[in-house]
């Protein structure tokens, strides 16, 4: 029991690395890098397309990191936008070409694998014990903080 902050924290600090180098290498072949992973994922989820401010909420990132990203998946052809004239790009809502669509299939294809494996030698319990334990400890850390008046980490 007195050993839970260092194994919670190694463990998640760990957790976050592999899934930031599965994430480069997995796009690596695509020519693509692991920071579009997130923006792509959810593009491919509403199909109505999502702007900027919306991505940012969902991928829990900055506006400059996904203004990055979208300028990049806009180059390479995988994701399209319509800027019209006397408004900022922020609003605009950007959508998966057909291209980007056969990227995300293949990529949600690769992302259940990659779990499938991962999650090997767990119970349908206890990954849905998991994923629960987790959503509480992230709540309740959030809740802390917010009790305590901090801005969000």
């Amino acid at each position: 029991m007195e050993r839970r902050f260092e194994t919670f924290s190694i463990s998640i600090l760990e957790l976050n690395r592999y899934i930031q180098r599965i994430k480069k290498y997995e796009m690596k072949k695509f020519g693509l890098k692991g920071t579009h992973v997130m923006c792509l994922y959810y593009l491919g989820r509403y199909s109505e397309g999502l702007c900027a401010a919306e991505l940012c909420e969902l991928c829990n990132e900055d506006k400059a990191a996904i203004s990055r990203s979208l300028a990049q998946l806009v180059e390479k052809g995988v994701v399209t936008c319509s800027v019209p004239p006397g408004k900022r790009a922020y609003r605009t809502v950007y959508h998966l070409t057909q291209s980007g669509q056969e990227l995300v299939s293949a990529i949600k294809a690769r992302i259940d694998e990659i779990f499938s494996m991962g999650g090997e030698g767990l119970t349908s319990r206890q990954r849905e014990d998991l994923y629960a334990a987790m959503d509480t400890i992230l709540a309740n850390l959030k809740r802390l903080y917010k009790d305590k008046g901090e801005a969000d980490v």
